[in-house]
């Protein structure tokens, strides 16, 4: 790639700087870092917007807090006038994303893909602007290559190096199957890339294999390579696994502002300046100036969480909704009093049932087994007394009210005779 930089005013290499910092920050690795600084002087000097581009398999229709760490980085390069390539895989979405699999995915229908890309919009709409994002599906290309092309593209790449994926090698261990059409899934990621011209392509650090693909296919096509950013993915509520909805460990960006906010305050303490920095929607030099209260010990870890808390609500809602959030928690879990809001359910089982079988009625846990579990471990009140045996039997009453955990409440509803 030319040196751009040599060829930029003094005005014009601080905007390069600036870009830099911003768009570096958080990031795990730049593949090349060279190249990413000379296609910044390149966008600054010829005055055109970077193509950024980021693929989605709508897999799953539900966004969580883990997803924000890309979307903040997309609305970061928005903010300095470059371009968002949002391409959705409703064609490699039917064969699905290989990438830490244990077992091939089971494919997607038409009806799913649509469905799951229209939650995605609303949802991301939350942390970018939609209106000005360029939005592409797969299918429009993928699915009018011939087969003498999909076959030069494969020829590009050996079975070998296919299997020293983590993911394929742990499998070929295994001895689980491996199919011929999952190795189709990189290459067709970087003919996504080649298609569209991208300067830019964004992952979180488990994508390494695939979005490395783009500058191979890219390459192939003549077209100059795009640059590389992978993003760390970030820890559930638990702080050990990825936060997943599979996992039950996730914040979810659609959630209640008073769950979002409940949820962030039980996040483990060595988990807040990760989110700080890749999640919330504070800025660098904010960022840093509670890093530095934490370690000088001048603000509480506690008081941090909250700071926390109030910043994904005001994010994914708005500044009065934040504060209102937080009146909630205090009130209720600082104070330990009742919401004044409490989601009534009208009852229409038996008058008398065990207090874990009550629980699983109300949808309140999964399984009778985690109920159970909850009341052994002091997590269940009947009217603000906690319960302490898993066999006690509850007489439903109107306005009895049931609280699992920290922030699940229901109130019940006798049906009028």
């Amino acid at each position: 790639m030319e040196d751009v930089l040599n060829q930029l005013s003094v005005e014009q290499i601080e905007e390069v700087n600036h870009q830099y910092q911003i768009l570096s920050y958080g990031v795990t690795e730049i593949i090349p870092e060279a190249e990413f600084k000379q296609k910044i002087a390149k966008s600054v000097a010829e005055k055109e917007p970077l193509k950024v581009k980021l693929g989605l398999d709508p897999t799953a229709p539900d966004v969580h807090i883990g997803h924000t760490v890309v979307l903040n980085k997309l609305k970061q390069f928005q903010s300095l006038g470059h371009t968002i390539q949002l391409i959705i895989g409703d064609f490699t979405g039917k064969i699905g994303d290989p990438t830490g699999k244990s077992a091939a995915r089971t494919a997607l229908t038409d009806e799913e893909v649509r469905h799951n890309a229209q939650t995605y919009f609303e949802q991301f709409g939350k942390i970018i602007d939609m209106e000005k994002v360029e939005l592409y599906y797969n299918s429009k290309w993928l699915s009018q290559v011939d087969l003498t092309e999909m076959i030069r593209l494969s020829s590009h790449v050996t079975v070998a190096r296919m299997l020293e994926r983590d993911d394929f090698h742990q499998r070929y261990e295994a001895e689980k199957p491996i199919y011929l059409h999952e190795f189709f899934y990189p290459i067709m990621q970087g003919y996504d890339s080649a298609q569209l011209a991208s300067d830019i392509e964004l992952g979180g650090t488990d994508q390494h294999f695939n979005v490395l693909f783009g500058r191979h296919v890219q390459e192939r096509f003549g077209i100059e390579k795009q640059v590389v950013l992978l993003l760390p993915l970030i820890e559930g509520l638990d702080g050990v696994e990825k936060m997943s909805k599979s996992k039950n460990n996730y914040i979810g960006i659609s959630e209640h502002p008073n769950e979002i906010y409940g949820k962030t305050m039980s996040i483990p303490d060595k988990l807040m300046v990760k989110y700080f920095e890749l999640a919330s929607n504070l800025t660098i030099k904010e960022v840093s100036a509670i890093k530095q209260q934490l370690n000088d010990q001048t603000l509480h870890p506690r008081d941090a969480k909250a700071r926390l808390a109030y910043s994904f609500v005001e994010m994914l809602y708005d500044d009065s909704t934040a504060q209102e959030a937080s009146k909630h928690f205090a009130t209720v879990f600082q104070k330990n009093n009742m919401p004044t809001e409490i989601p009534e359910v009208v009852w229409e089982g038996p008058d008398s049932l065990s207090i874990v079988d009550l629980i699983k009625a109300l949808d309140m846990l999964p399984s009778k087994s985690e109920a159970r579990r909850m009341v052994l471990n002091g997590g269940v009140r009947i009217d603000q007394e906690k319960v302490h045996d898993p066999s006690l039997m509850v007489t439903a009453t109107n306005g009895l009210v049931v609280q699992v955990g920290k922030r699940k409440f229901i109130k019940l509803s006798l049906p009028k005779s």
